[in-house]
C-alpha cells in the first residue's frame, strides 16, 4: 500500500493502486488497517467535511449581515497534536480557506476545539505586552465526556480501553438519559453527540446561552448530573435527588441489558459487591446463605442472574423489609451500575479543549463520527468508519483527483449527511435569526432614543 503527494504543489495523490487519472495498476482495492501520516492526507484531501466544521464555529457569523461579527471565527482556539505528540495551541483562522490548508499542510494527528477568546488567540502575546490582561474566554460550549473506563467496577467483559458490544450500551444509556435532561430540565435544543473513536462518547451543547455560560454555571450544571459519589471502597454510591425521574429508565436498562450481559450475579465476588450496598446485615446473610447454597443446584448460568436480583428485590421491597430506606437500596444499586458518570473538570472549564468531530483516533483508526440520540441504540462503535476502509471505498469507486464530493461514496457519507441536516442546518437556522432579532431590537433601540 502507498498513499503519496505526487509533486509538490498539486493535490495529485496515488493510493493504492491507482494513479492521480484513476488508472488501475493492480486489481487489489483492499488497504492494510493502520494510522499514518500518508492515509491521512487522503482523508484530509478527499473526505475530511472542513466546510462544515468552519460553518460550525462560525455559527452564522461568516455571512453578510451588518449583524455578523467578522471578527468571530477568528477568535476560536484550534490545537493540533502532529506526529510524535507535537503540540501546537492556539491556531486560528478567519476563512474556510485559511483553515482548510492549514489542516492539509499540517496533517494533524488530532484536532481538538478550544474557546472563542476575547481576542486573536494567535496574537495573544501582543497583547499580553500591552499590559493589559484582555486575553480571556467568552464563549465556548458546553461540553461533556463520558469513558467507559469510567466503568471498570461494574463491567466484566473488558477494562481499560478496551470495548465490546455487552459494555457498549453503558454509553447507550448515557447518551439518553444526558439527552433527555439537557433538553427537558435546561431547554437546550442544539446538542451534537459524537464518538470519541475509542471508548466513550463527547457532548457539545451548542445553544447561544449554553456558549455563554459562566465557570461557575457549567460548574453547578455538571454537578446537576453528579449522582454517581463513591469508588469501590464507599459503601453508598449514589444520592439520587431529582435525578430519581430516570429510575424506571435505568431500571428496565438494569434488567434487560446489564444485568445479563454483565453476568452481575453470576459469581461469588461480583454478587458480594452487590450486597456490600446494602446496609442490613441480616438481609445479606440470608441471600448470600441461599446464593452459596445455589451452587450446588441445577439452576442454569443463563438465569441464575435473574433470579438472584428478584430474590434481592423481593427481601427489600416487601414484608417485613419495607422501610423506606431498605426500599431505596434497589434503585441505589441500579444507578451506581448505570447512570452517566462523566468527567466533571472537562465540562466545568470554558478553555478545556475537546477533540473534534470526524477526527479519526490513532489507536484505532477509528472516525470520530455524530450519534443520533434518538437511534443510540443502533450505534455500533466497532462498525465506524475507519480510515483504511475509507480509504478501500476510494480505490473501489476509482480515483478522481479533482472530485469535492469523495465522501458521498464512502461510509462516512451517512454521518456527514446527519450531521448537516439534523445538527448544523436547525443550529445555523436558528443562530441567524437570532443574529436577525438582536439586531432589529438593537436598531429599534437606537430609533426610540432619536425620536426623543
Amino acid at each position: 500500500m502507498t498513499i503519496e503527494e505526487v509533486g509538490s504543489g498539486r493535490d495529485a495523490m496515488e493510493i493504492d493502486g491507482f494513479d492521480p487519472e484513476g488508472k488501475e495498476k493492480r486489481r487489489e482495492n483492499s488497504v492494510p488497517d493502520g494510522f499514518n501520516a500518508n492515509y491521512l492526507k487522503v482523508y484530509y484531501g478527499k473526505l475530511f467535511p472542513h466546510s462544515d466544521l468552519f460553518k460550525w464555529m462560525s455559527y452564522g457569523n461568516d455571512g453578510k449581515h451588518p449583524a455578523c461579527d467578522q471578527s468571530y471565527i477568528g477568535r476560536r482556539e484550534f490545537s493540533f497534536t502532529l506526529d510524535n505528540d507535537i503540540y501546537l495551541r492556539f491556531q486560528s483562522f478567519n476563512s474556510i480557506h485559511d483553515m482548510e490548508n492549514s489542516i492539509k499542510e499540517k496533517c494533524p494527528f488530532k484536532i481538538d476545539i478550544g474557546p472563542v477568546y476575547s481576542v486573536d488567540p494567535a496574537k495573544r502575546h501582543a497583547y499580553a505586552q500591552s499590559g493589559d490582561n484582555v486575553f480571556t474566554p467568552v464563549e465556548r460550549e458546553l461540553v461533556f465526556d463520558i469513558d467507559i473506563t469510567d466503568y471498570d467496577d461494574v463491567r466484566y467483559c473488558c477494562s481499560g480501553a478496551d470495548v465490546c458490544l455487552d459494555c457498549w450500551p453503558l454509553m447507550t444509556v448515557a447518551i439518553k438519559v444526558i439527552d433527555t435532561a439537557l433538553r427537558d430540565d435546561f431547554g437546550f435544543n442544539h446538542i451534537l453527540w459524537v464518538y470519541s473513536g475509542r471508548r466513550g462518547v463527547h457532548c457539545w451543547v451548542c445553544d447561544r446561552k449554553a456558549r455563554r455560560l459562566t465557570n461557575e454555571q457549567r460548574a453547578a450544571i455538571a454537578d446537576y448530573f453528579r449522582v454517581y459519589k463513591g469508588n469501590e471502597n464507599s459503601q453508598k454510591k449514589v444520592s439520587l435527588g431529582g435525578a430519581r425521574s430516570y429510575i424506571e429508565v435505568l431500571k428496565d436498562f438494569f434488567e434487560e441489558k446489564l444485568l445479563p450481559g454483565q453476568k452481575l450475579f453470576s459469581t461469588e465476588d461480583r454478587y458480594e459487591k452487590i450486597l456490600e450496598m446494602i446496609p442490613d446485615e441480616s438481609i445479606t446473610s440470608e441471600l448470600r446463605g441461599k446464593w452459596q447454597d445455589n451452587r450446588r443446584s441445577s439452576i442454569s448460568k443463563e438465569d441464575i442472574n435473574a433470579i438472584r436480583w428478584e430474590q434481592l428485590k423481593h427481601m427489600l421491597q416487601s414484608g417485613k423489609h419495607k422501610a423506606q430506606g431498605l426500599r431505596r437500596c434497589v434503585e441505589e444499586i441500579v444507578f451506581s451500575y448505570t447512570y452517566p458518570r462523566l468527567d466533571m473538570e472537562v465540562s466545568k472549564h470554558m478553555n478545556h479543549l475537546l477533540k473534534a468531530p470526524f477526527c479519526v483516533h490513532p489507536k484505532t483508526g477509528r472516525v470520530c463520527v455524530p450519534i443520533d440520540p434518538k437511534s443510540c441504540e443502533e450505534f455500533d462503535p466497532t462498525n465506524a468508519p475507519t480510515l483504511s476502509k475509507l480509504l478501500e471505498e476510494l480505490n473501489m469507486g476509482g480515483f478522481r483527483a479533482d472530485a469535492d464530493d469523495d465522501w458521498e461514496r464512502t461510509s462516512l457519507a451517512k454521518s456527514v449527511k446527519f450531521f448537516r441536516s439534523s445538527f448544523l442546518q436547525p443550529l445555523l437556522k436558528s443562530s441567524k435569526e437570532e443574529m436577525e432579532s438582536a439586531y432589529n431590537a438593537k436598531l429599534q433601540l437606537s430609533k426610540n432614543s432619536l425620536s426623543w
